[in-house]
């Protein structure tokens, strides 16, 4: 089309589109009208109330964040600057088995669900999964939600103990709930077996509970059972729970942990690609080599540089390492550990190589499996995925620009079927970011971990001027994504 002249809600005009296909970037302008991609090409004789000049600068999909934990922090925080400014426009909720629904406000909270509004007095539950969405949908957040129910929060609903296995009563119980949040909108279940309150759960409990999904496009991610000696086994395990469910399988934040484990990457990644072959996985990771998750008081796994992210009980050593504060209570990093708790930490636990490894792997998407909340989060949390983009594609070269895009848009919208996001092209969601190539980089550090990222120039959420040079505009126009309905066979349409 050559010098269009229709009226659009806003114009991007001049810039080089990433289409979130992999295919090859191409200079064109974008039209937005009524939140929709209406207009891709020469539009200079067009004329919109919202005009932004694009040219130099890429003009791509907005990201989406396929593992996150900010159920609550859409409600609490729901300008979500902190996603909003690194191009993020869609979050995948509900992760490692815990949810912010179905949940009473009497039950008791371990850890990690009690990680979801962690010191917000005023942090909300929600009875039913519907409840949960409808309030998202009365009260929109800055960006769109995908949300998945967690297994855990429905171990805490429906069992009085968790250190055993379910009883057929209580997993039908736990059946009941899951068919409701999926009748409510949920794109699938998550389990965290890895965490005290699932551990005890078998592949047999999590295949009943999850019975629901089977067939329905709905996916089943998993903070597998175990990441570091066991991580072959746990993957095996995984991959026979897909299949027993006849569902797609997202092998949630892959990685290797512990020295013992460094280099493994070159053991599961052919494991995963066989998978791939014959049953649907998806896998994604973060591009960091430490990880983050509430502070451990299992011996086993306080070893290495642990450094506290937030902690109710003794505010004043959030930042410190766990072995420093040991030194100066004099005593064990157990006995340290328990005396800090509820807590969250970051662990040093994991190799750059692998790191690299399993990010570049084809079909890895970009996660940041961030922790909202406090004053020394992981910066994992502000700056995932303009490190993929700066650091990670930009100057160590791991792959080219349109793949980064691919791997943190279309291929995230394609593996969790999520209808009419993730590219650009005519018909699509206007969830757009614009950035500048050569400049876009992660800020965020250890030391500094709430810095906002460079290179963000503009973030649209359904045809939304929402981040601009660095500002936020206020708009808070995300939507509850439900997932794409699939065929008799499971396969979505």
């Amino acid at each position: 089309m050559t010098g269009r002249t229709d009226t659009f809600d806003l114009i991007i005009r001049g810039g080089t589109i990433i289409d979130g296909t992999r295919q090859p970037r191409f200079d064109a302008d974008v039209g937005v009208r009524d939140g929709m991609i209406a207009a891709i090409g020469d539009l200079s004789g067009a004329q919109a109330p919202v005009a932004l000049e694009a040219r130099g600068k890429i003009v791509a999909p907005g990201f989406i964040d396929s593992h996150t934990h900010d159920d609550h922090a859409l409600l609490s925080e729901p300008e979500m600057t902190f996603k909003i400014s690194q191009g993020v426009t869609t979050v995948v909720t509900g992760n490692c088995g815990i949810s912010l629904a179905p949940l009473k406000p009497d039950l008791p909270r371990p850890m990690p669900q009690s990680l979801l509004g962690a010191g917000d007095p005023s942090a909300r539950t929600f009875e039913r999964f519907s409840d949960y969405l409808e309030t998202l949908r009365r009260t929109p957040a800055s960006v769109n939600v995908a949300p998945m129910v967690g297994h855990t929060t429905l171990r805490l609903m429906t069992m009085a103990s968790l250190d055993r296995a379910a009883t057929s009563e209580e997993i039908a119980a736990m059946r009941g709930l899951l068919v409701e949040a999926l009748d409510a909108g949920a794109i699938g279940v998550s389990t965290g077996t890895y965490y005290p309150p699932a551990a005890m759960a078998t592949s047999e409990e999590v295949i009943e509970v999850c019975r629901p999904i089977g067939g329905t496009g709905a996916v089943y991610a998993t903070h597998m059972r175990n990441e570091a000696e066991g991580s072959v086994e746990s993957l095996k395990e995984s991959f026979e729970i897909g299949r027993a469910l006849n569902a797609p399988v997202v092998i949630s934040h892959h990685k290797l942990v512990g020295e013992a484990n460094f280099g493994k990457s070159a053991v599961t990644l052919p494991l995963i690609d066989a998978a791939m072959k014959c049953q649907c996985v998806a896998l994604d990771c973060y591009p960091y080599a430490a990880s983050s998750t509430m502070l451990h008081t299992d011996e086993a796994r306080l070893r290495g540089r642990i450094m506290i992210a937030e902690c109710a009980s003794h505010p004043e050593h959030v930042g410190r390492d766990l072995a420093d504060i040991a030194d100066e209570w004099q005593v064990s990093r157990l006995e340290a550990a328990r005396r800090l708790q509820p807590a969250s930490a970051i662990y040093f636990i994991m190799n750059e190589g692998d790191v690299r490894n399993i990010l570049s792997f084809e079909c890895t998407m970009v996660g940041s499996d961030g922790l909202p909340g406090g004053t020394k989060p992981h910066p994992r949390l502000w700056g995932t995925f303009p490190r993929v983009l700066g650091h990670y594609s930009r100057e160590v070269g791991l792959f080219p620009l349109e793949t980064a895009v691919w791997k943190m848009s279309g291929l995230t919208a394609k593996n969790f079927g999520l209808a009419k996001r993730g590219t650009i092209a005519l018909g699509q969601h206007a969830d757009i970011t614009v950035f500048d190539a050569a400049t876009v980089i992660d800020k965020a550090t250890y030391d500094t971990p709430t810095e906002p990222a460079d290179g963000i120039e503009s973030v649209i959420v359904n045809g939304a001027l929402t981040w601009h040079q660095g500002a936020h505009s206020g708009a808070r126009r995300g939507q509850v994504i439900s997932r794409i309905k699939a065929d008799a066979q499971g396969h979505r349409a």
